[in-house]
């Protein structure tokens, strides 16, 4: 059974908010920054050996290993010697037994830390994916939800002092990858790290965001959530906001205080509202504030908001800050679009934009390992390119706080899929009632931790997800889709919900469907549309002056990263051939027909691995731009074009993304970034 949260008092930790203790209300301290130790067994092992006094065990098969929190088993025992790189040629079959293992993570509390009479939590914002937490060797908990925050009360088993605390992670789920069915997903671990098309099987256990201790007075009134939203004026630099606090009693003394502060140091509001009053929340309007605008269309102004609780006697009791920015959306309808299509359109404070960007996939399958510095540069890089949307796709993980604070400052829009995803054998999402309980637990966790966020655009169901039988896009009719659709109009309603990505009448676009108005948001292709009597680039063409969708939220063109970065990583195997038969290649044989189409167009296979290499990304360069150049200029007659994918988790030698595993851009997005700092044409409904 899944763990029972304590929604109140996460919400904070959640929301991405920062919270300030005071000393007659306790502290929070960064258990992340002790220092951990990692011990592996057989599974089970640890039960029957190891001391948590002493941190020994004479039977594990792996002991006393460094290990930072946040942070993988794979990654410290990479940097113990104790692995291969996974990431060259195919040593990520050789870590698979790390899967069949328990994990132990070890760290001693300081006495410090521990006060009588208090209440005392850990707080864990992120564990892959199930097990055991323990205090002095006793169990506090369990755990099961890789996209669930996790608080356990410790202080029944807490002593004086010599405290020690122990996260054990069993195996995780045997199998969740590409190949499955949907329906079926009984685990909520990120499935992508079990193989996709452009990534091998890297399965990660551990810490994946950071670990709290809270030690607070029960008796202290508390704002448990903060529930915070923004509006502007369509067309002038006028907004609202609203702040709604959860867990207050009504009849609290004393009063909140609420500050807006501009960038600059600005000040824009400062009043203070009795404590019983604020209960109900309030909401202010009229406020003069600068609108935030997408990346290319103006500027990104931010501002920081705190609330300060204060008892009867004039003391701090809590403070909670988040930064918030003003915007208006309103979808409207694509030119041309049936009557009954849905609006893909988007309007930024009364400006209506091409929405061009691509598709996020997680930056590493180790990615709690991953730092601040990781996501800036990725998100820098995309900026200066001219994106202004990143679709963070439903087969991920919850992202790092680190991803929407920066796309807030760079005026990247986001939209969010739930973690579900397309599977191939069946792509119908889980009806179960247990399984829509787990989503509605996962679906708050996100709309808290994410929906304050200026950069935020669209919530979504998950990738891909059809009726069965693949004939139509799922809707609200589905049970799971219905409760998502609930949760955002209850918890985030000024913000659009999508059933799925695609969505509308139809799931991809074709030849075959075109001009009969059935092609709202589209996927596809992920190859060149070539016809059955033309195999050039006229036939590309021709595609795209026929297409006829209103949204193209997945279009692909496979290219190779670059023959200096195949050497690099193919390992031990020849460069070539890349075919079935070349291991190295075969793990990506999604898109191995580009070795085949070599032979047949030049007739003959590449003596050279340059020659390939150039071809193949040749190829990707011109059919990418003529999709997305006649699509910019179709605007308005279709909302906007996303490219799946943007960057790679793994260096693999063939697949759609355009910025390879180092972050190198593909020679594609040189003549992407023309298109995409282009002007589109004027909005003429």
């Amino acid at each position: 059974m899944k763990q029972k949260m304590i929604w109140a008092f996460l919400a904070w930790l959640i929301s991405g908010c920062t919270i300030k203790a005071f000393s007659q209300q306790g502290a929070l301290h960064n258990a992340s920054s002790l220092e951990w130790r990692l011990w592996g067994y057989r599974q089970e092992g640890w039960r029957s050996d190891f001391d948590f006094s002493t941190f020994r065990g004479g039977k594990a098969q792996h002991r006393d290993i460094p290990v930072k929190v946040p942070g993988s088993v794979n990654k410290a025992l990479l940097d113990a010697g104790i692995i291969k790189d996974w990431n060259i040629g195919t040593n990520y079959n050789e870590e698979e037994w790390i899967e069949n293992r328990s994990w132990v993570f070890v760290a001693r509390i300081p006495d410090s830390w521990i006060e009588k009479n208090k209440q005392i939590c850990l707080l864990f914002k992120g564990l892959d994916d199930n097990g055991t937490v323990l205090v002095n060797g006793k169990p506090a908990g369990t755990f099961n939800n890789a996209f669930l925050p996790y608080k356990f009360d410790i202080a029944p088993l807490l002593k004086e002092n010599n405290n020690t605390l122990a996260v054990v992670f069993n195996p995780p789920p045997r199998y969740l990858g590409q190949v499955y069915w949907t329906s079926r997903i009984r685990d909520w671990k990120p499935r992508f790290y079990y193989g996709w098309d452009w990534i091998p099987r890297i399965v990660q256990i551990g810490i994946w965001d950071d670990v709290l201790l809270e030690v607070k007075d029960e008796k202290q009134p508390q704002i448990a959530q903060l529930n915070v939203t923004t509006t502007a004026s369509e067309t002038a630099d006028i907004g609202a906001l609203k702040i709604v606090p959860e867990g207050l009693h009504p009849f609290l003394e004393g009063t909140a205080r609420i500050t807006l502060k501009s960038n600059d140091g600005i000040t824009v509001m400062d009043e203070r509202v009795p404590a019983a009053v604020f209960t109900h929340g309030k909401t202010w309007e009229g406020l003069k504030v600068r609108r935030w605008w997408p990346n290319g269309s103006g500027e990104q102004p931010l501002y920081t908001l705190v609330c300060s609780l204060t008892d009867a006697q004039g003391n701090i009791t809590q403070q909670l800050t988040r930064r918030v920015g003003f915007k208006h959306i309103s979808w409207l309808p694509a030119k041309g679009a049936p009557t009954a299509a849905d609006p893909w359109i988007c309007s930024v404070n009364n400006k209506p934009v091409f929405l061009q960007g691509i598709d996020w996939t997680p930056i590493r399958p180790n990615f709690a390992d991953l730092r601040e510095s990781d996501y800036r540069k990725l998100l820098q890089t995309y900026k200066d390119l001219g994106l202004n949307i990143i679709r963070v796709w439903g087969g991920g993980f919850p992202e790092k706080d680190w991803l929407f604070d920066i796309c807030d400052e760079l005026g990247i829009m986001i939209q969010q899929d739930f973690p579900l995803s397309s599977s191939g054998l069946d792509n119908y999402p889980p009806e179960t009632p247990d399984e829509i309980a787990v989503m509605s637990d996962i679906a708050h966790s996100y709309l808290q931790k994410y929906k304050h966020h200026v950069a935020m655009l669209l919530w979504c169901g998950g990738n891909e997800l059809y009726e069965y039988g693949d004939k139509a896009a799922v809707t609200t009719r589905h049970k799971m889709i219905r409760m998502l659709a609930d949760a955002v109009h209850a918890e985030d309603p000024s913000t659009r919900f999508v059933p799925g990505s695609p969505s509308g009448m139809n799931i991809w676009g074709g030849r075959d469907n075109f001009g009969k108005g059935i092609n709202w948001d589209t996927h596809g292709p992920w190859t060149l549309p070539f016809s059955e009597q033309d195999s050039t680039m006229n036939a590309v063409v021709e595609y795209w002056k026929a297409d006829d969708a209103l949204m193209h939220s997945e279009v692909g063109v496979p290219g190779t990263m670059s023959a200096a970065m195949i050497n690099k990583y193919r390992g031990s195997y020849p460069a070539m051939p890349a075919g079935e038969n070349n291991p190295y290649w075969n793990e990506f044989n999604w898109w191995l027909s580009d070795w085949s189409m070599y032979v047949k167009e030049r007739g003959n296979k590449p003596q050279r691995l340059e020659d390939f290499v150039n071809w193949s990304q040749d190829r990707q360069t011109q059919g990418l731009a003529i999709a997305l150049k006649s699509c910019k200029n179709r605007f308005p007659a279709t909302g906007g074009f996303i490219i799946w994918m943007g960057h790679d988790a793994f260096p693999a030698p063939v697949n759609t993304s355009i910025i390879d595993f180092e972050g190198n851009l593909k020679p594609v997005v040189r003549e992407l970034k023309k298109i995409w700092l282009a002007p589109a044409p004027p909005y003429r409904p």
